[in-house]
């Protein structure tokens, strides 16, 4: 990456660096870079060879090149280089074991995957699509409605939102869906469709994907349970209902399946609250269609699954929710549950550990309430905390809660799976994320905020009061943040040299987030730029880092530059 002039205070932090390890020389020999990887940048694994590496790399001054040393102007330029980015750039590539089965991964996950906007009157598009896939997102949401001329369209049902057809969306899906990842996509049908046109849907599902479609198990996957993201390179799973008849006898017996599919199919008996959050929020769409309040429920109808679209459903069946010792005697692998924010909630605050235990052998996915009409997200870090495989979130809003999924996922290359850590899938010791007790030793994080560069100035031009907010986002007991002074009218080069610690018990289920605000009152501050990273991508060291905007672009050459230490 190309950095433009670096402002005064970093360069002058970077000088000083430069004369202590250069003795006052002009350059800076082999030797003392080397000193300067080993204790400074805790570069432990580097080498002469890495050493020669960077002048060759950084340095341009013919003399140093041949004495092998760096002068200030390419050591500036090695410190402002991807080479001392805080995020480690070995991690983006994919370097995880991707030959776990399903279960055993975060997976990128977005909620009514259509919308443009809110959930009442917001436009349909298959812009959202590509958007979602572009950003990693694995698991998308398409939700099926009868159609004119026999063609099933996808839209919010009961709302304003407008219609696009299923056979784009799915056309949209065959072009872009291993843009940026190889590994596989689930489409999670939210099915209110006839037989008829559910035969329609199957038929466009396998005249258009072709071979991506997965229409059979695998003869030999490489697991004992669900197949791995690498044995389904490539491939496009269909998440829906199943027809109980195509199921082995030792399967459990149950009814037929033909309730309505998506996350209100899961929850039909349940209370109220829970029922009506997904179909999508029959409560709340009948406040905004008060003409249908009273009868919402008797318009609910239960759809039976055609046996075409059925047989597309491998290793990804819909099936309702009921406990978690319902589905540890009767529940198969390749059957999954969509749970209610709020009750997926409440089963973490009753029996977190019986709740990680269940992720441990079987996919979850958790969706938004349907009071969410604005499509406003929840923090998706309390589900990741309890093992969630499929997290859903409204890719379309901005915030907080997107800014935790796109650090999350920038992990493993970005390609929309990421290795759930061995504290959520031992089998030999339960975990209680509601628990502060986890290790005999915490992990101490010592940050240094030393400075920003370049921060964007606001639409009037006037110079910026910034001050970064440093956010450790983990389980209860390891979430907190803390705050730099406010510097003054300082956009270009705000200066903090802010030193901050925190102690984190499970370090390998945190993302931290740097945040620059504008105090623009006594009680007030607005959104300048924020980075997000997982705390097991952190570099040691003096770092740069990268920000981005709210809506997750880069703000090249805006940065901050810290000083990371953890032990």
């Amino acid at each position: 990456m190309k950095r433009s002039k670096v402002p005064q205070s970093t360069r002058a932090e970077i000088m000083g660096l430069f004369q202590i390890h250069a003795d006052d020389l002009p350059t800076l020999s082999a030797t003392a870079l080397l000193r300067f990887l080993h204790k400074y940048q805790m570069e432990q694994a580097a080498t002469k060879e890495t050493v020669e590496s960077l002048i060759d790399r950084y340095e341009i001054d013919e003399a140093a090149i041949e004495s092998r040393s760096m002068t200030f102007e390419g050591f500036l330029r090695y410190m402002e280089s991807k080479d001392c980015c805080l995020f480690d750039q070995t991690h983006t590539s994919v370097y995880q074991d991707m030959e776990q089965p399903l279960t055993s991964y975060f997976i990128s996950s977005s909620h009514n995957t259509y919308l443009t906007g809110d959930q009442l009157i917001g436009k349909s598009h298959l812009d959202a699509y590509v958007s979602a896939l572009r950003k990693g997102c694995r698991c998308l949401e398409i939700d099926c409605w009868d159609g004119p001329d026999m063609e099933p369209v996808v839209y919010h049902g009961y709302t304003l939102t407008t219609k696009i057809l299923f056979k784009d969306v799915i056309a949209t899906v065959a072009q872009h869906a291993f843009e940026v990842s190889a590994y596989p996509v689930i489409l999670s049908l939210e099915n209110h469709c006839c037989q008829e046109q559910q035969e329609v849907m199957a038929h466009y599902l396998i005249s258009i994907l072709g071979d991506k479609l997965l229409k059979s198990p695998l003869d030999h996957p490489t697991t004992g349970d669900l197949p791995s993201p690498n044995d389904l390179k490539y491939k496009i799973l269909i998440k829906n209902k199943k027809l109980k008849s195509q199921f082995k006898a030792e399967d459990r017996a149950e009814g037929e399946e033909s309730a309505d599919e998506g996350e209100d199919g899961d929850d039909e008996e349940e209370e109220v609250e829970e029922d009506e959050e997904e179909d999508e929020g029959h409560q709340t769409k009948a406040k905004f269609w008060s003409s249908r309040k009273a009868g919402s429920k008797k318009k609910k109808k239960k759809v039976k699954v055609a046996q075409a679209l059925s047989d597309l459903v491998i290793y990804t069946r819909s099936v309702k929710f009921i406990s978690f010792s319902h589905s540890q005697d009767s529940q198969n692998c390749y059957e999954n549950t969509s749970i209610a924010e709020k009750k997926a909630r409440k089963l973490i605050k009753a029996s977190a550990p019986d709740f990680v235990q269940h992720n441990q052998r079987f996919l979850s996915r958790i969706y938004p309430a349907g009071s969410r009409t604005s499509s406003t997200n929840y923090s998706p870090q309390e589900f990741w905390n309890a093992g969630a495989q499929i997290v859903a979130l409204n890719f379309q809003s901005l915030g907080l809660p997107m800014d935790l999924n796109d650090g999350r996922f920038q992990d493993n290359g970005g390609c929309g799976y990421v290795l759930k850590p061995e504290v959520l899938m031992s089998r030999e010791r339960s975990f209680d994320p509601s628990s502060s007790q986890h290790r005999l030793k915490p992990t101490q994080l010592l940050l240094k905020v030393i400075s920003g560069s370049n921060l964007p100035v606001p639409k009037s031009g006037k110079a910026l009061d910034p001050f970064v907010r440093v956010e450790i986002h983990g389980i209860p007991s390891d979430s907190r943040c803390k705050n730099t002074q406010t510097v003054k009218n300082n956009s270009l080069s705000p200066h903090w040299d802010a030193d901050m610690n925190f102690s984190i018990s499970v370090p390998e289920l945190c993302l931290v987030r740097f945040c620059v605000r504008d105090q623009t009152s006594l009680f007030r501050s607005e959104f300048v730029g924020q980075y997000t990273l997982p705390f097991t991508s952190l570099k040691k060291g003096y770092r740069w880092v990268p920000l981005r905007s709210r809506d997750g672009c880069s703000l090249d050459p805006a940065s901050l530059f810290v000083l990371v230490c953890y032990c």
